[in-house]
């Protein structure tokens, strides 16, 4: 008899270890025990506040774990190295930026700058300062961790908005390279990266007009004027 009580008890301690270490409750009070997706998002929520606020550096199992409300082999099971849960939060919050498609090269590219800086500007100076020393550790760069959060064979936005471009006639179908193709947007990172805050929207559109459409071999804006002649 008593081994069949220390037995039970035995039973009832891991079931009740099980439920603390799902962020669930080891009353029966009716409480929902969260899992799967709920639990996920729970917990790539927390990581997400964890890594805003504390950085790579503080981005550990125990302070993710305390944040979420449950224990640290619940993520070890799901994210077996931490990087695995870095990049799993990074993809949640790395939302795809809208490409317009108006009709027009060049308002698809001045639509898609402004779109990025608004989505990417608090982002992209987030990573910059709070994932510095994942850059140092893994000696890898911003671009990088970017391409890994791409869908795999994925086309880039501009390589999006030109090919849209050569299908209306406004471009003819011949070779580019990608760095030029892709060009403006770098140019809005470089932007963003310098001066730590949002790009003006005439720093926009002078990327567009100034400096990529030239390079496509296309006039920028009709009602541009010609910049004045310096002084003689």
């Amino acid at each position: 008899m008593d081994g069949r009580i220390a037995g039970e008890r035995g039973a009832d301690g891991a079931q009740a270890a099980e439920r603390r270490a799902d962020g669930g409750t080891t009353r029966d009070s009716g409480a929902s025990r969260r899992r799967g997706s709920k639990l996920e998002d729970a917990i790539l929520d927390a990581a997400w506040e964890v890594l805003v606020e504390h950085g790579y550096h503080g981005f550990t199992y125990e302070a993710v774990a305390a944040r979420a409300g449950t224990s640290r082999p619940v993520l070890y099971r799901r994210w077996p190295r931490r990087d695995d849960l870095l990049l799993a939060t990074l993809t949640k919050f790395w939302q795809p930026i809208a490409v317009p498609d108006t009709g027009s090269l060049r308002e698809d590219a001045i639509g898609f700058l402004r779109n990025a800086d608004a989505d990417r500007a608090g982002m992209i100076t987030l990573m910059s300062v709070q994932l510095v020393d994942y850059f140092r550790d893994t000696g890898t760069s911003l671009s990088e961790l970017r391409d890994t959060l791409l869908p795999p064979g994925q086309a880039t936005a501009f390589e999006t908005i030109v090919a849209r471009a050569v299908e209306r006639g406004e471009l003819p179908d011949v070779p580019r390279a990608s760095r030029v193709v892709n060009l403006p947007l770098d140019l809005l990172r470089h932007d963003m990266f310098m001066t730590m805050r949002p790009v003006s929207g005439e720093s926009i559109v002078e990327i567009v007009d100034e400096v990529w459409l030239p390079l496509l071999g296309v006039p920028g804006a009709p009602s541009a004027s010609p910049a004045p002649a310096p002084p003689a």
